[in-house]
């Protein structure tokens, strides 16, 4: 592939070019000897970086066992720290994606795994080298309201307060379980807002079952996981590596079909989205070398791939440069803005309209009876200034 994007990678900051060192080097490590790599880094920030791409477990397995003094013992020692922590994390996701099978099967109620452990074990064969916040599952629309109650029956916190249209504005509704401190996310659609995806059915008659609990749990074919991930990542401008990293594995370990096949594939070519892929090629190439093979290289040649791609690598180091100097609510509003500006002109349309619909916020700052709930369409311009008054005085 020509490199179009080699003035771009020289801008880097020096702890971020080493992130994708680390990332890139194989079983073991050697190259990370060249203590070239090691001058002149900024541990504390290299270490800040690490946390916010989510990639901390797989450096920490790429480093561990490094005999380098260039590398200072606290920078492993927080990383073994995280690593630990994570794996704890999983395991305990791992246990209760497998109670959240065996209850919605005893509810009659199918359900597939989007992202978690059960694509951490798929993926990278170990479940401690990836990150996972929550617990990510699809289910039948019209299975929505019964999934709701069995899981405020067992103890799980509706997070969002439902307010009009809610349904067709948002594609996951959030529950928390206040005492085993997890998050679930109860999907009714792969994404917001998306003309064509395939129905839970399609979906499910390409299904796998996760050998990683005793009880089967299912999770998505591997097209349809390799696309979502995709799609999911072009959506949220690729920020953090960890999901390129995804995308990288993936292709390296030939799990998924070559190029025309995907092409074939109905799967988010519509809705503004039909450049990701072209863009997520593009970039574990440059970024992390991957191997793209000749089917999948002519899905890199449209204009609009190039740019998406050429894009993300200046915010991502851009990113990496202001996360040394802003907080975290302005590193927020900074994402926000470029992910307006890598939206279709449908996906603004769409993202300008939405504006204009209640949300969660504004039942938390006006809470309406459920028959009154149709009050919060004309009270959105009111209760939106309120809350924007409110917080600049704070």
């Amino acid at each position: 592939m020509e490199n179009r994007y080699s003035h771009d990678l020289e801008l880097m900051p020096k702890e971020l070019t080493l992130l994708y060192e680390i990332l890139n080097t194989n079983e073991d490590s050697s190259q990370l000897n060249r203590n070239e790599l090691l001058i002149g880094i900024h541990w504390d920030q290299f270490l800040q970086l690490a946390m916010h791409h989510r990639v901390y477990p797989l450096i920490y397995s790429k480093i561990k066992n490094i005999d380098n003094k260039g590398i200072p013992p606290y920078v492993i020692e927080t990383l073994y720290k995280e690593y630990k922590k994570n794996t704890f994390e999983m395991l305990k996701l791992s246990g209760e994606m497998e109670q959240v099978s065996k209850l919605f099967s005893e509810n009659n109620i199918l359900l597939l795994f989007l992202k978690g452990p059960v694509i951490a074990e798929d993926i990278y064969g170990d479940i401690s080298l990836r990150t996972s916040r929550d617990l990510d599952i699809l289910i039948q629309s019209n299975k929505l309201e019964k999934a709701e109650e069995v899981l405020l029956g067992v103890g799980y916190e509706r997070k969002e307060v439902p307010t009009p249209f809610w349904k067709l504005r948002f594609h996951h509704v959030t529950f928390f379980h206040p005492k085993k401190r997890i998050c679930l996310e109860l999907h009714w659609r792969l994404h917001p807002h998306s003309i064509y995806e395939p129905c839970f059915d399609e979906l499910w008659e390409r299904k796998r079952v996760s050998t990683l609990t005793s009880f089967p749990t299912y999770y998505l074919g591997k097209e349809d996981l390799f696309l979502y991930l995709v799609a999911h990542g072009g959506r949220h401008g690729w920020f953090r590596l960890r999901w390129l990293k995804d995308i990288d594995q993936i292709l390296n370990k030939k799990m998924t079909s070559n190029g025309n096949i995907l092409l074939k594939k109905k799967f988010y070519h519509l809705d503004g989205q039909r450049y990701y892929l072209g863009q997520a090629l593009i970039l574990v190439s440059e970024l992390f070398h991957t191997p793209i093979n000749k089917e999948m290289k002519k899905l890199t040649i449209s204009n609009g791939s190039r740019k998406l791609a050429k894009r993300t690598i200046l915010y991502i180091n851009r990113r990496a440069h202001l996360n040394f100097s802003m907080s975290e609510d302005e590193l927020n509003k900074n994402h926000n803005r470029y992910l307006f500006t890598i939206k279709s002109n449908l996906e603004k349309f769409i993202f300008i309209m939405k504006l204009f619909y209640p949300n969660p916020k504004d039942a938390e700052a006006l809470t309406l009876p459920r028959s009154l709930r149709f009050l919060y369409i004309p009270f959105r311009p009111f209760l939106w200034a309120w809350r924007k008054t409110m917080k600049s005085k704070y």
